[in-house]
């Protein structure tokens, strides 16, 4: 921890100091500097300084991106997979080799605290272990004689050109959910990074190149709304992979789709944290203070309501606001701090706004971080909104934010019908020791990713991204075996010979050069 906190502050220092490189577009096998673009300021979200510039692409630099994807895409797609996956180990080393950086640029443009950056870039690392297994997850499937002298198989192809479009919160992590199994498969990518965190993008595409990535395969476009809809309506993409809010989430999909493509749009998420009267006070409490204000609560996995069952109500809730209310509030290149800015000024207003409105809905706030608790950044202290109910908009719209809003109820019954009365159905955790409990959650609760006894219920990278509801638009999930499908085309054969085989005795034609 000591070594990446000081490659954290060392690049933090480098960027204060104007040494970052620029953000650069990557088409066709080069990163091309613009001059005179427009352009999004990147801050550091823990000072409120600009460290960077993303320059705005739009149609011309997608649709470049787009034919050296399909110039590619033939060469690729025939490179035998077992080739395919050496850049694959290549890469996975370098990533190994550059994990502190990795995970203080991550620190830097996004926020979030050092264990956190670096937890991010472990569980993207994971996804490219998983893509290394390429050889074994392109395998068909084969029935013999299924008539007399007929046989039927199944292949995987690769889909084609395929895009990815990715959001703020996790900079690292999320580009590599698709671009190592995208291209292990054998496809070509466009990555349009967050405009507001470019550089952890960037530097994982230079480091793809140097493990050997042909020319073409991955291009990166930076840009905004224009870029994105360049990649929705292009006729070459083929597969469209979207992370972000559900209003974004759902336009995706209907455009692209509206087009023919594939699409994945993972969405937002309200979930809820059930905790029973037999739960352990202290564990729970430290996993819902990890869940709700982790990464300062913008992340889609985060624990946004808790839902505390029976008669340990007030004990649970005021256990919840003595630890929220003792969290040291600081910049991610402290590992002492357990609360981190949040991604800008703006979204910082957006949070304030909900707990002014959670207060006219009649919540009660008893921990009030509304008041910003340093000068600098884009800080906002840990909020606890209690006796919220299910007809409060802050208990079912995502806030994105370190406001945590408790619901009261007297039976796990009602906490299942809160939690499946939202829109959302991304994840859910319940806090008990009773397992017949927890076999009564898991038949009736409607959310695609459940936790037991813990905060976080992220899957490994072999298992899918697994949103329900108005979490997920789409068929396929992202990572695993979904992730796989998702890239890939299936042709099933059937098959039969008509000719008898050559007998032993024939002289075997000479062969080709």
């Amino acid at each position: 921890m000591q070594a990446s906190v000081a490659q954290t502050n060392d690049v933090i220092t480098a960027a204060a100091h104007g040494t970052r490189r620029p953000v650069r577009h990557y088409i066709a096998g080069r990163w091309e500097t613009t001059s005179g673009a427009l352009s999004e300021p990147v801050y550091n979200p823990a000072t409120g300084e600009v460290i960077a510039a993303t320059p705005l692409g739009a149609a011309d630099e997608v649709d470049r991106a787009a034919a050296a994807a399909a110039a590619a895409l033939p060469g690729w797609a025939a490179t035998p997979v077992v080739q395919r996956v050496q850049v694959l180990f290549r890469f996975k080393a370098l990533l190994e080799e550059h994990f502190d950086e990795l995970g203080a640029l991550v620190t830097l443009e996004n926020g979030k605290g050092v264990k956190d950056a670096r937890g991010e870039v472990r569980r993207g690392i994971e996804v490219v272990e998983f893509a290394c297994g390429m050889p074994s997850l392109l395998m068909g499937e084969t029935v013999r004689d299924i008539a007399r002298g007929i046989d039927n198989l199944s292949y995987r192809f690769p889909l084609g050109v395929v895009a990815a479009i990715v959001p703020f919160n996790f900079p690292a992590m999320i580009p590599l959910w698709t671009l190592p199994i995208a291209i292990g498969a054998g496809n070509t990518y466009i990555l349009k990074p967050s405009e507001r965190t470019p550089l952890s993008a960037q530097r994982l595409v230079e480091l793809l190149l140097e493990a050997g990535l042909p020319d073409g395969v991955v291009n990166v476009v930076h840009g905004a709304k224009d870029a994105a809809n360049a990649i929705l309506a292009h006729p070459d993409i083929r597969a469209v992979s979207f992370v972000g809010s559900k209003p974004t989430a759902e336009y995706i999909y209907r455009t692209a789709a509206a087009s023919g493509k594939r699409v994945q749009a993972l969405a937002g998420a309200k979930n809820s944290l059930i905790v029973l009267p037999d739960a352990a006070l202290e564990q729970t409490v430290e996993n819902v203070m990890s869940s709700a204000f982790g990464n300062a609560g913008e992340r889609c996995l985060a624990g946004s309501v808790v839902v505390a069952v029976g008669n340990a109500s007030e004990h649970l809730v005021e256990a919840l606001r003595a630890r929220a209310q003792a969290l040291r509030v600081g910049p991610g290149n402290d590992p002492e701090s357990e609360l981190t800015p949040l991604i800008r000024e703006r979204h910082r207003r957006h949070v304030q706004e909900y707990v002014d409105l959670g207060e006219q809905e009649g919540a009660r706030v008893i921990l009030d971080g509304r008041t910003p608790p340093r000068p600098e950044g884009f800080y906002l202290g840990p909020t606890l909104l209690d006796h919220a109910t299910g007809a409060m908009r802050i208990t079912r719209e995502e806030i994105f934010g370190p406001v945590l809003s408790i619901v009261r109820v007297g039976t796990l019954d009602e906490a299942i019908a809160f939690t499946n009365g939202s829109a959302f159905g991304n994840a859910c955790s319940i806090f008990t020791d009773s397992g017949a409990a927890v076999r009564h959650f898991r038949e009736h609760i409607q959310a695609g990713m459940l936790g037991v006894n813990i905060g976080v219920a992220g899957p490994m990278a072999f298992f899918p991204f697994n949103g329900i509801k108005g979490s997920f638009f789409g068929d396929l999930h992202v990572t695993g075996k979904d992730g796989v499908r998702f890239f890939t085309e299936h042709k099933v054969e059937i098959q039969r010979w008509f000719t008898p085989p050559v007998p032993a005795s024939s002289t075997l034609p000479e062969a080709g050069v």
